[in-house]
């Protein structure tokens, strides 16, 4: 087996990486697992990282309004009946039981229905969790998100009760967590730096590769695995469908004076970052949506968030300190109803050719869950050929 990345480092969009300006080792991005992710607290275990997450010992999920500077916290129930929604320390503030019960109009929404045609968008149940929720996991707003692709997350996390949706986060670093585990375990059959420039494909199977003029032919026995974002399989294999489009994240990290040596997180509702984590003195936000981002200078884009960190961390009138902006053009594809009907399967019509990526029929959004089970049927459909 060999694996061939494009990128001098693994990882891709999940990693972390030596900041000179902030001088500490950052995430290029925010990400949150929950105990649900079945796939990949499994991959963890495969590759021996089980131990790089962290979190607290039981499902609660704090957040801030950043208008109202109200805060609370979400506790889910031990079962999969909603027993908490009828206790209002447990839920959001302001909020009736008979709103909660109305996310069940996901599950029998229509395939071209959006998360916002689907759910109450006036009440405050909407805007102070639901859409802050639903921007961060499908990274677009509610209105264009397809709600097919939410609500296998509700179902598989907070629909199983806090044993199965407790936040965890990367103690270390994504790359600590994720990446260097599995590098090792692969040893020396990584090739960094080679990217795949075309794929040849014959009658019923795919015949050669080729890495920026090295060649390499298929035996009738090799079996390939093509991982690349969709555009790039698109160009790569005539006649495969893929999602159309994408969508930007950027993520605003910054050095804090005082030292924080506890790791945590926090949801925020009604600015303009969705989450915020903090590891020992970085503090880090996550902009999901972000499109209209991606042509502002670094320096406003710190100058919009830093206000909404400093009021989070209760830091008064704090100068800016040194910042990091790390913008994703690309980072998911645009999960709308007509794309989400568009992914494709593990299977293409080679025999020897397979997909495989967070933008893949995985029936759930462009998450690391998403691609770690992407990844396990690209493998095993490969093993039972």
């Amino acid at each position: 087996m060999t694996v061939h990345e494009a990128a001098g480092h693994g990882g891709g969009r999940c990693r972390s990486f030596h900041d000179g300006i902030l001088e500490r080792r950052i995430d290029n991005g925010n990400h949150l697992v929950l105990s649900g992710n079945h796939a990949v607290l499994g991959y963890l275990r495969e590759i021996g990282g089980e131990d790089g997450l962290t979190g607290p010992e039981t499902a609660e999920f704090p957040f801030l309004e950043l208008g109202s500077g109200l805060r609370w916290t979400v506790r889910p129930g031990a079962g999969p009946i909603p027993w908490w929604i009828l206790f209002p320390g447990r839920r959001v503030p302001g909020t009736r039981t008979a709103e909660y019960l109305r996310v069940l109009g996901l599950a029998r929404a229509p395939a071209d229905a959006t998360v916002a045609s689907c759910l109450d968008r006036g009440g405050l149940l909407f805007k102070r969790f639901w859409e802050p929720l639903a921007v961060s996991i499908l990274n677009a707003s509610a209105e264009e998100g397809a709600a097919s692709l939410l609500w296998p997350v509700l179902k598989e996390t907070f629909g199983r009760g806090r044993a199965a949706c407790r936040p965890l986060i990367a103690e270390k670093g994504l790359s600590e967590c994720f990446v260097d585990p599995a590098l090792r375990l692969l040893g020396n059959r990584v090739r960094f730096n080679s990217r795949l420039r075309a794929l040849a494909v014959g009658p019923g199977r795919a015949v050669s590769l080729e890495f920026g003029g090295n060649t390499v032919e298929l035996g009738t026995g090799d079996r390939v695995i093509l991982a690349v974002p969709p555009a790039a399989a698109a160009g790569l294999v005539e006649g495969i469908v893929t999602p159309r489009g994408s969508r930007a994240i950027v993520n605003g990290h910054f050095r804090l004076d005082a030292g924080r040596q506890t790791l945590s997180f926090l949801g925020l509702a009604g600015g303009l970052s969705q989450w915020l984590f903090v590891r020992h003195d970085v503090v880090s936000v996550t902009v999901s949506a972000a499109d209209d981002l991606m042509d502002d200078p670094a320096d406003d884009i710190a100058r919009r968030l830093w206000p909404e960190v400093a009021f989070a961390l209760e830091l008064g009138d704090a100068p800016l300190p040194p910042f990091r902006i790390v913008k994703e053009r690309r980072a998911t594809f645009a999960q709308t109803p007509a794309n989400a009907r568009a992914r494709p399967g593990v299977r293409t019509p080679w025999n020897n050719l397979y997909l495989a990526g967070d933008w893949t029929d995985t029936r759930l959004p462009a998450t690391i869950e998403g691609a770690v089970r992407s990844g396990w049927t690209a493998a095993d459909a490969v093993l039972n050929s």
